[in-house]
């Protein structure tokens, strides 16, 4: 199959619920099946970026504000669709980003607590209201998404977090998902990779058939 536009999959979730494994293993499917993929990331999926991920993430940069995080994260995915997801969708690619604007609604708004109204607004100057054509989110339980996490070495300042603000962040995901179902499709990440990869292509697959593939 092929597509004749490009289509922008954006893949969501806690942490540890495997976004970077699902999203090489759909690339593979993507490509053997005559896609044209790129994947990418947020936060760091260009070089400038990657020196605002940096700054986001070191363990030891904890009085940033919150209000500094959300910059920071626009400014980062204003360069993303600037330099990557723009141009991939205006070649007819398929882009599948572990992140988009999903991830500060819930970590900034329903965990960090900022207004939404705020959120919004930066959203629109950085994305123009661009919008991924399918958000598949992938949900875990929060003790079982950080323990994966730290048995693979992984910590960042987000990772440090309490419980409780992990708790929110998946609590706002689903909500986006409750109000958005027509974008959002919620993949139970607790499976063994294999079978959620399954679901992923099932999914994906019918999209990109509904787009014209």
């Amino acid at each position: 199959m092929k597509t004749g536009k490009g289509f922008f999959i954006s893949f969501e979730g806690i942490e540890g619920t495997g976004k970077t494994t699902q999203a090489r293993l759909l690339s593979d499917r993507l490509t053997g099946e005559g896609q044209d993929v790129i994947v990418t990331f947020e936060p760091g999926g260009t070089l400038i970026g990657s020196k605002i991920r940096e700054i986001l993430l070191l363990p030891d940069h904890t009085e940033m504000s919150a209000v500094t995080e959300l910059l920071l994260y626009n400014a980062d995915r204003a360069q993303h669709l600037t330099e990557k997801i723009l141009p991939a969708i205006n070649e007819s690619k398929i882009i599948i980003t572990d992140r988009f604007s999903d991830a500060t609604v819930a970590y900034q708004g329903h965990a960090r607590g900022l207004d939404m109204a705020l959120i919004e607004s930066l959203d629109r100057l950085a994305t123009g209201g661009l919008r991924p054509d399918l958000t598949v989110l992938f949900d875990l339980d929060v003790e079982v998404g950080l323990a994966r996490n730290r048995s693979a070495n992984k910590t960042d300042r987000l990772e440090l977090e309490d419980i409780e603000f992990h708790r929110r962040v998946r609590k706002g995901y689903l909500e986006i998902a409750k109000l958005q179902p027509e974008r959002v499709c919620i993949v139970d990440a607790s499976r063994p990779a294999a079978d959620v990869h399954a679901k992923v292509w099932e999914i994906v697959k019918e999209r990109l058939k509904a787009n014209g593939a």
